[in-house]
């Protein structure tokens, strides 16, 4: 008896050293793996190669015009004609006679006071920059190109020169010369021209002389000129957002409405036929296994580009989706509350719609707010490939790169609209499903 429990002992000590073993080496194999398959991903993606070829400088450049927007201060060097435009668009001109606050004129000599000291000007026949703890710059446009003048020493890294070109890139700003034209930029913090532009009669006022001109009956031009502005287009973003939605709202509420009676042909207990339950799962299978943004490649070639084509995108994808889930919520119903309804001799489309759709309303009403919420990020990726809502406009944006701060903008916004998409599902979920307004 007592050799047999010492056997017993041993072998139960035997298997408890056997599973130590194993989970001291699992706990060393694990983080070993994914040590392998970060070391192979470094490799594979050529993480040391990217890093390498980074520019930090340039990085930082394209932070900073996300909450910057720069001046340019433009000379013709054939003609001697000075012009002065935010961000180089002729939106953004300066009207005659007009110059920023920074830039002055006297002599026929136009000066760029530039921060931190630097100083450019402008002369008749050539330009000179002043650049602290350097010294000035001397360069003379011609036919021959440009001929220029550096302080004794090496050029330092800011300075790219050659027989056609001086480029002086610094914290101030950045001046080029070319054998046509001189251009200054000046950078300056904030969104260039948000609500008026240099041509309103708001521009440049105050808030409260704003508020007091629209309490004296010019509240409707001050809305004007905002919603209207061409720089920043407020009122197309505005019908992009708007169109956004709608593709987003379209596309869920009407997959929805496509899946519901689908889905009682997928679940078992309605539809007994296993052939018509398969076809049906096999479909959805189909719609939800092909992303959305195939579906409006495909889409877009078929109907043309479109707010319409990204919504039937959304609609085909989430079908798939909505189709499985609501075959299984309907699988799971309580058959009991069925049997009551028909207990008073009801058809059975009267057992549907008082027996089992109030029993998976709570779920699918859920699932859809939930779609609808996640949709809307959806839309704008759409958007883009469709040529439509808010996605259009940042990808245009994006590939022109001749303002970081829209691109800031619509981001803002899309990130907005997502919050109050959040918001607002959250709300009537409580409102629908619990009947709770109040959030409590």
């Amino acid at each position: 008896m007592t050799m047999a429990a010492d056997i017993r002992t041993a072998d139960l000590k035997a298997g408890a050293e056997r599973l130590f073993r194993t989970k001291r080496l699992t706990a060393i194999a694990l983080p070993l793996l994914v040590l392998a398959y970060l070391a192979y991903a470094a490799v594979a993606f050529d993480v040391p190669g990217l890093l390498g070829r980074a520019n930090l400088e340039n990085g930082a450049r394209l932070i900073s015009d996300t909450y910057s927007y720069k001046t340019h201060v433009e000379r013709d060097n054939r003609s001697g004609v000075v012009s002065y435009a935010i961000e180089g668009e002729r939106k953004g001109e300066y009207p005659e006679g007009m110059t920023p606050q920074w830039v002055s004129v006297a002599g026929g000599v136009t000066t760029v006071h530039l921060p931190m000291g630097h100083e450019v000007r402008y002369y008749a026949d050539h330009v000179e920059y002043d650049v602290p703890d350097y010294g000035t710059i001397r360069a003379t446009p011609g036919n021959g190109g440009v001929n220029a003048s550096f302080p004794p020493g090496d050029l330092p890294d800011y300075i790219s020169a050659s027989k056609n070109r001086v480029m002086v890139t610094t914290e101030a700003g950045r001046v080029t010369i070319t054998r046509n034209r001189t251009e200054v930029f000046r950078y300056s913090w904030g969104w260039e021209l948000f609500f008026f532009t240099l041509d309103s009669p708001y521009h440049g006022l105050a808030p409260g002389v704003l508020l007091g001109r629209a309490l004296n009956g010019e509240a409707g031009a001050i809305w004007h000129d905002f919603w209207y502005n061409p720089m920043w287009h407020h009122a197309d973003v505005a019908w992009a957002l708007f169109e956004t939605v709608l593709m987003a709202f379209l596309g869920t509420f009407g997959a929805a409405l496509v899946a519901l009676p689908l889905a009682f042909l997928a679940a078992r207990n309605f539809t007994p036929l296993m052939l018509v339950r398969q076809l049906f799962r096999r479909i959805f299978d189909l719609c939800r296994g092909v992303d959305a943004l195939i579906w409006t490649i495909v889409l877009a070639r078929a109907f043309g580009p479109g707010p319409m084509t990204g919504a039937l995108a959304i609609l085909l994808t989430d079908t798939g989706s909505f189709g499985k889930m609501f075959s299984e919520a309907l699988e799971n119903v309580d058959e009991k509350q069925i049997e009551g309804i028909r207990s008073t001799g009801a058809r059975p489309v009267q057992r549907y719609r008082f027996g089992v759709i109030p029993q998976v309303t709570p779920v699918l009403l859920s699932q859809v707010l939930y779609f609808f919420e996640s949709n809307t990020r959806s839309a704008t990726v759409i958007g883009a490939i469709t040529g439509g809502g808010i996605g259009l406009l940042l990808t245009q944006a994006m590939i022109t790169q001749k303002d970081w701060e829209e691109v800031t903008y619509y981001i803002l916004l899309v990130v907005l609209m997502v919050f109050a998409m959040d918001a607002f599902s959250s709300w009537l979920r409580r409102r629908l499903i619990k009947g709770d307004a109040g959030g409590h």
